[in-house]
């Protein structure tokens, strides 16, 4: 990773600067004609401040103190589930995405989760693919538990094609993948 860049735990002030890099990252999906998504689809206020006073909200920040990047998690059938990593794409393709993941997951891992999940697009290099790389593997519906379900059937009605996307799981148990 860019060695200028640090992650830590979000800072309450950083709470209203993180809408500027999920626009940033949602362009991404726009540019590509992802339908569901965007650019102004950002995470409310509200939800990012309850993950800040949970723990559960990391952000990379440049020397300088700005977000670039972050990551939040929520809870899910009592285990993690990464709701969101974005990193502005002008800090893209340095490693920060993965930082933020390997973060998030060293912290699932110290408060004693057994597993993580997530779901994200099947068909976009730096989604499925990127998770697969970092451990994740898909989940058959018969093992995707009731408030996961529930995230999919939100996801499905802001309008994202479920045979666009995948859930899911990194069991924590054992040596991380390779790189």
């Amino acid at each position: 990773m860019d060695p200028s860049v640090r992650i830590e735990a979000a800072q309450a002030e950083d709470l209203p600067q993180l809408a500027r890099v999920e626009r940033a990252a949602n362009r991404l999906f726009v540019e590509r004609g992802v339908d569901g998504v965007t650019a102004d689809d950002v995470t409310s206020l509200a939800e990012l401040a309850e993950a800040h006073e949970a723990g559960l909200l990391w952000v990379a920040r440049r020397a300088s103190g700005e977000p670039i990047g972050f990551a939040l998690l929520c809870l899910a059938d009592g285990q993690p589930h990464v709701e969101e990593i974005d990193v502005d794409p002008a800090y893209g393709r340095r490693g920060i995405g993965r930082t933020l993941l390997e973060t998030a997951l060293a912290w699932a891992r110290g408060a004693g989760h057994q597993r993580v999940t997530l779901t994200t697009f099947r068909d976009l290099g730096w989604n499925a693919p990127f998770y697969e790389k970092a451990g994740f593997c898909p989940l058959a519906p018969d093992e995707i538990g009731p408030e996961l379900a529930a995230i999919v059937r939100d996801e499905t009605a802001r309008g994202l094609d479920p045979g666009r996307r995948v859930v899911m799981r990194r069991n924590l148990a054992g040596p991380p993948p390779p790189r």
